[in-house]
């Protein structure tokens, strides 16, 4: 009899094991949070029209306002673990900008999401939202993402960002994209029309202050031909929650192409240690248009290991965003917010048990 036992604990081992990766997955792509309906918000009488005869076709016949150059294009990734921080920017986004009628939103979500369910999900708080659900397959970044110093940055949806424009339509040109984890608080239109000139592929706030020999390891500074890529640059350390993006000369110069490049490497020797941005450092670092600091108070998440409480960065605001380990809608139902996050509160459209019951 204990021979037997013996030999059936390691098939009860796996037995649990698989039970508990497969109760993981479904909770990543289960939505069990309700959602309220958010305000309707119409457009200010001097907004552009959107002429769908003036519209290039699409592929697919969809002569839309996906394919307008009069439109505010905006790109975010969509999952089950971030769409209560999804669903509070965009209510922010439309709330703040004098052409909400006039914004369409481009979501990606990872091909093993289930679509249907988040685009259910959007639709129910914002039934006239403009906007379109894409899938990224995550087999095509998977292998070549290294582990970083915090699990949350591994998820393969995060480098998404990398390959905005293979998912998106041709016909989109330029985007803004943004994390999950913000508010804005100022008219998303201000951002987009921010100028590129007449090379650069995209525009951030720059933060040259911060020390940017931290964001590689010893190993690509101590080797010249690596530590050469800025040799002609000044670069300075940008966050990628939020950017401005030129989809045409991305594509032009492949950039998505020169990111996997750098992912390669870092597979080989570690030359970096903070999961997607690094690459976009190496790629672009030096070479981005700046945008006004206001456009992204970053870091009101804390850091990357204990998530503490920060204040606002000097200067006025037009974003704001919980980047690091610390999110506000988790501090909140923790019951541990930081002062800040009474900024985000007003934007959470969480369906409390109290409100359903009334």
């Amino acid at each position: 009899m204990p021979r037997l036992i013996h030999k059936l604990i390691p098939l009860f081992t796996f037995l649990f094991l698989f039970f508990s990766l497969t109760t993981n997955a479904a909770a990543t792509t289960t939505i069990t949070q309700q959602f309220k309906e958010a305000p309707q918000f119409y457009n200010s009488p001097d907004c552009p029209s959107i002429d769908q005869d003036e519209m290039e076709p699409e592929p697919d016949g969809d002569n839309t306002i996906f394919c307008s150059e009069h439109a505010v294009h905006v790109a975010m990734t969509l999952d089950a673990a971030y769409i209560r921080g999804s669903m509070a920017a965009i209510l922010s986004v439309l709330q703040h900008t004098s052409c909400p009628q006039n914004i369409a939103f481009h979501f990606v979500a990872s091909a093993s999401a289930n679509a249907s369910l988040l685009r259910a999900t959007i639709s129910s708080s914002f039934p006239y939202l403009k906007f379109r659900v894409y899938t990224f397959d995550d087999s095509s970044v998977s292998g070549l993402i290294s582990t970083s110093i915090r699990s949350a940055l591994d998820c393969p949806l995060n480098y998404a960002r990398s390959y905005l424009a293979n998912i998106l339509p041709l016909c989109v040109r330029r985007v803004v994209y943004l994390d999950s984890d913000l508010v804005l608080v100022d008219d998303i239109a201000k951002l987009a029309a921010t100028p590129l000139g007449e090379k650069s592929v995209l525009a951030a706030p720059e933060y040259c202050n911060a020390n940017f020999t931290s964001y590689f390891t010893p190993t690509f500074w101590s080797n010249p031909s690596l530590s050469l890529t800025f040799a002609d640059r000044r670069p300075c350390y940008f966050n990628t929650g939020v950017m401005v993006i030129d989809l045409d000369r991305w594509r032009e110069g492949d950039y998505t192409t020169k990111i996997e490049e750098w992912m390669e490497l870092q597979k080989r020797m570690r030359i970096y240690e903070l999961g997607s941005l690094p690459p976009f450092l190496l790629v672009f670092a030096g070479d981005i248009v700046p945008v006004d600091h206001k456009w992204n108070q970053h870091g009101l998440g804390g850091d990357n290991f204990r998530g503490l409480c920060r204040d606002l960065h000097p200067g006025p605001v037009s974003l704001l965003h919980w980047s690091g380990k610390g999110k506000p809608w988790a501090r909140l139902d923790a019951n541990r917010p930081c002062p800040l996050d009474a900024l985000w509160a007003p934007y959470d459209l969480l369906q409390t048990p109290f409100a359903l019951d009334s």
